[in-house]
């Protein structure tokens, strides 16, 4: 695919139109006297005033260190569901979306915090996680329940549901 695009690009060069280059240029300088484009970064391409504003939150969110767990996390004011997962893990793929579609019936009466074990070691440690995919529910800094492994649609959404307490 490289050596394609650098043939191209030799060719496009060779074959240039004489009034775009001179015997004595060089390549840079014929492009420079080509006729100039207009680049998406180039001030004279206006962009919008502004972009829609959405009220929809988020389902989920990745935590960034300790403060980030701690601000929204331990002291959100909505029920969490913390998500121990990692990169690696085969079941943790197939647990993540189930996960974000419980959370999502529940219309922003809950979050969800993802929490990646191999970047967030010392999360991991401190919540005894062991083996993944974990799951713990919190509401207000406590933890309210857990479980270990894949769950179907009907188990998320009634572990969901006690979280909110419904």
């Amino acid at each position: 695919m490289a050596h394609r695009l650098l043939a191209r690009r030799i060719w496009t060069f060779r074959h240039l139109p004489a009034s775009t280059t001179t015997s004595s240029s060089s390549f840079s300088t014929s492009l420079q006297s080509a006729t100039p484009r207009l680049s998406f970064l180039s001030p004279s391409r206006t962009l919008p005033r502004s972009l829609p504003h959405t009220s929809r939150r988020e389902v989920s969110f990745n935590i960034q260190d300790h403060e980030d767990f701690t601000e929204r996390v331990i002291n959100s004011e909505l029920p969490v569901l913390i998500d121990f997962h990692a990169q690696w893990c085969g079941p943790c793929k197939i647990l993540g979306p189930r996960l974000e579609k419980a959370v999502a019936k529940q219309k922003g009466r809950i979050a969800m915090a993802k929490v990646d074990i191999d970047d967030h070691t010392d999360l991991a440690i401190e919540y005894g996680v062991s083996a993944v995919p974990t799951v713990i529910a919190m509401r207000g800094g406590d933890v309210i329940d857990q479980f270990v492994g894949i769950k179907d649609d009907d188990q998320l959404d009634s572990f969901v549901s006690k979280l909110i307490g419904q």
